[in-house]
């Protein structure tokens, strides 16, 4: 009997790896800010110019802070925390089709609310459904932004700089805009 001969080892075509590797460089070009910025326009007018405003005063209350985007099924996230970490979140702005929140995510419970802004019955966050973005400017309201810093297990740097991380963009999702 003859000793049969390896066949020889199949050549992996390149051109799969490409397509991957130029998918992988397009979506990455894609600065995250731009990316944010589509997230929001899926949203009406009016709700991502409210979500633009919210956030523009939670940057400027909150230099440093790292900013965790999530396009999630529900709504659009964007927590703010003092490392890259979503369990670190101090704060959140929570973007849905009728209305934007700001929820604050740790120690909720535990913030003093005279004027009665904070809603939620969950053990640690709490929320407030914003009228406006510039609603966070309101002294209640940046008065228990003072005391969730306060409370806060590890406090936001203020020299670091500020990044924006897209961290999970959901593949399903309800629409972004109500139904008429």
């Amino acid at each position: 009997m003859t000793p049969r001969k390896a066949a020889p080892p199949k050549k992996k075509s390149a051109r799969p790896l490409l397509k991957k590797s130029i998918a992988k460089r397009s979506a990455s070009a894609v600065s995250p800010s731009a990316q944010l910025d589509a997230f929001l326009d899926k949203f009406t007018p009016e709700i991502a110019a409210e979500a633009r405003v919210a956030l523009r005063r939670m940057r400027a209350r909150l230099p440093g802070a790292q900013e965790l985007v999530y396009d999630n099924y529900n709504a659009l996230a964007i927590g703010f925390a003092p490392t890259d970490r979503a369990s670190d979140a101090l704060f959140s702005i929570a973007v849905f089709p009728r209305w934007v929140s700001l929820f604050f995510l740790q120690n909720g419970t535990c913030l003093r609310d005279p004027d009665c802004y904070l809603e939620g019955s969950g053990k640690q966050a709490r929320h407030i459904k914003l009228d406006n973005g510039a609603m966070i400017d309101d002294p209640g309201v940046q008065g228990l932004i003072a005391q969730a810093l306060e409370l806060a297990p590890q406090p936001i740097d203020p020299g670091q700089p500020r990044r924006l991380i897209i961290k999970s963009i959901s593949p399903k999702q309800r629409p972004r805009r109500p139904n008429p």
